[in-house]
């Protein structure tokens, strides 16, 4: 039984992955997000009561503060997820299949507005308001720069990192936090990691014999997206 953040994060470790927002879209899901609202389940573990050791909302960032082998993006179905050190190169493998960012880019495999991000992100972790004033994206690309975002998020190309506050020109935080972003690579070796070169087939193959541990009734056509992406 998961009662707190630490429990989560050694559950985590042994499952490899799993959904990020509670629902488990047919692959499999760490903590359901109605789970805890069942009379049966003993547990202090409740979403969005704001209690950093109990509420799952709050992990997804400490996990990227706290921990050196979890990572967290929106890495499944264009929604957020949960992959461990141990899993990650797989994930990598499939997604990637050996392509760096220039040569999807030259075969058409991404767009424009999204190379324009991953110019400013790969110079350095930066925050999303800070891409936004450094690249010039107006309020007419919002719906274009989201979906850029997430397809290099997707394609394992960046991935969230942490969080920032905005600052005025005195240096004084306000306003909510903003997500922090860097290079898939940067975000390994800044954990002293380095991500290994994995056949994208027998990576596809060990994936999918994990995901049926976790969720025997997984669907064949569910666990090619989820992996594939």
């Amino acid at each position: 039984m998961i009662q707190n953040f630490e429990d989560f994060c050694r559950e985590l470790l042994s499952c490899g992955f799993s959904m990020g927002g509670g629902n488990a879209r047919g692959i499999f899901a760490l903590i359901d997000y109605d789970w805890t609202n069942q009379d049966n389940l003993d547990t202090p573990v409740k979403w969005h009561c704001g209690d950093p050791e109990v509420d799952p909302w709050e992990w997804r960032m400490r996990v990227l503060e706290e921990r050196e082998d979890i990572a967290y993006s929106k890495v499944f179905f264009k929604s957020s997820g949960f992959i461990t050190k141990d899993w990650y190169p797989d994930f990598y493998a499939v997604r990637r299949n050996g392509e760096s960012f220039e040569e999807r880019y030259a075969r058409g495999g991404i767009s424009h507005i999204a190379k324009r991000i991953y110019e400013i992100v790969s110079a350095g972790r930066v925050a999303l308001h800070e891409i936004k004033a450094q690249g010039g994206f107006g309020k007419e690309e919002k719906t274009q720069f989201d979906k850029a975002l997430v397809e290099l998020q997707m394609g394992f190309f960046i991935t969230m990192t942490g969080r920032k506050q905005k600052q005025n020109k005195y240096g004084i935080e306000y306003g909510w936090n903003s997500t922090v972003f860097t290079t898939v690579e940067d975000f390994w070796a800044e954990r002293d990691t380095a991500i290994p070169i994995l056949d994208a087939a027998e990576s596809y193959e060990r994936l999918r014999q994990q995901i049926l541990k976790l969720n025997p009734a997984a669907e064949e056509k569910t666990i090619r997206k989820f992996i594939g992406g």
